[in-house]
């Protein structure tokens, strides 16, 4: 057994624990690591050659911390550094080892981006959650939400990024991606994450949202028409589609059929309100408002990532209630 130091000690004899400790107490009950471990380690190095590496389940856990917080490589070598709970959390003692490096995070980043881990992450998450039977695939809604990318062209190559592109929604003008979910309609978690260019209509990715299974589809004024597009009309699923604003302040308050077209615009809108649960975990509480590397393959990479913690979240509570259960 190690011995703890002096800052360990006096770390934990505080009173009050802070919020920060509390969330990553969370996860760390309800993220299946040993499940993820399994998918990357295959393709982690064994250290046979060269530089032994670091020990992947730190790693994992320092790949996290970075999600969970918004950080750059540099910025969450030195969080880790500066904070006793998220040394605690990924394992780390000072006066012994040091915090794996911003070159050996960008390393692994690249691998999991390289072997396309992360997409697999994600679904070794979602075959948790579903093994669990909270993900019940009869309904899905979709949405999606632009990204922004940086417009700087001081660079090398002097430009923009080729692979984003400017949308207009409203009245002001975007420039980055597009991140296209598809929600289970009944709890909320996700289970399908496109990247795309900020141009792209997403009435054109409606196909790939969907797993095939749902019977009912939730969507905004933004996927008008979906059902007669060759690659869905096909299918035998219930359309549920917002009207468009201008139609819908042309229906008359004051009759009967005019109040019942308005009550089921509302409950079709309150159903779609769960797909702006991930969202709001992924840009406001993991801080993800503009993407941080150039092209959509390494952004989509960060999506399925990020998307998967945020189920994770979203699904704490049940997930802990059984954590609290197998513990008695």
């Amino acid at each position: 057994m190690k011995q703890i130091s002096f800052s360990q000690v006096e770390f934990e004899r505080k009173k009050r624990m802070t919020r920060r400790e509390r969330f990553l107490a969370d996860m760390e009950k309800v993220v299946p690591w040993a499940e993820l471990m399994a998918v990357i380690e295959p393709h982690y190095p064994t250290g046979k050659r060269g530089r032994p590496p670091v020990d992947l389940a730190r790693m994992l856990r320092v790949y996290c911390v970075q999600q969970w917080y918004g950080l750059s490589d540099e910025g969450v070598e030195d969080a880790i550094t500066d904070s006793q709970a998220l040394r605690a959390f990924v394992g780390i003692d000072l006066a012994r080892e040091a915090v794996p490096d911003a070159t050996t995070l960008l390393q692994f980043r690249h691998r999991l981006e390289k072997h396309e881990l992360t997409k697999t992450l994600f679904e070794a998450i979602n075959r948790q959650l579903s093994a669990q039977g909270l993900m019940m695939r009869e309904g899905t809604i979709a949405d999606a939400t632009i990204l922004a990318a940086p417009p700087s062209v001081k660079n090398e190559a002097k430009a923009r990024d080729p692979e984003m592109h400017q949308t207009k929604k409203g009245n002001q003008w975007h420039f980055g991606m597009k991140a296209h979910i598809g929600v289970d309609a009944e709890s909320g978690l996700v289970h399908t994450v496109v990247g795309t260019a900020a141009n792209e209509a997403d009435v054109t990715q409606t196909v790939h949202l969907l797993h095939g299974k749902e019977k009912d589809v939730f969507l905004d004024a933004g996927y008008t028409g979906a059902e007669k597009r060759d690659e869905l009309k096909e299918r035998e699923i219930n359309w549920q589609i917002a009207m468009k604003r201008g139609k819908l302040k042309a229906v008359p308050e004051d009759t009967p059929v005019g109040r019942l077209l308005r009550k089921l615009e509302s409950v079709k809108a309150s159903i779609r309100s769960k797909v702006e649960h991930p969202f709001h975990i992924v840009k406001n509480l993991f801080h993800f408002r503009k993407v941080r590397y150039r092209g959509l393959d390494k952004n989509t990479a960060q999506l399925h990532t990020l998307f998967a913690l945020a189920n994770l979240v979203i699904a704490k509570r049940h997930l802990l209630a059984l954590h609290a259960q197998a513990a008695s």
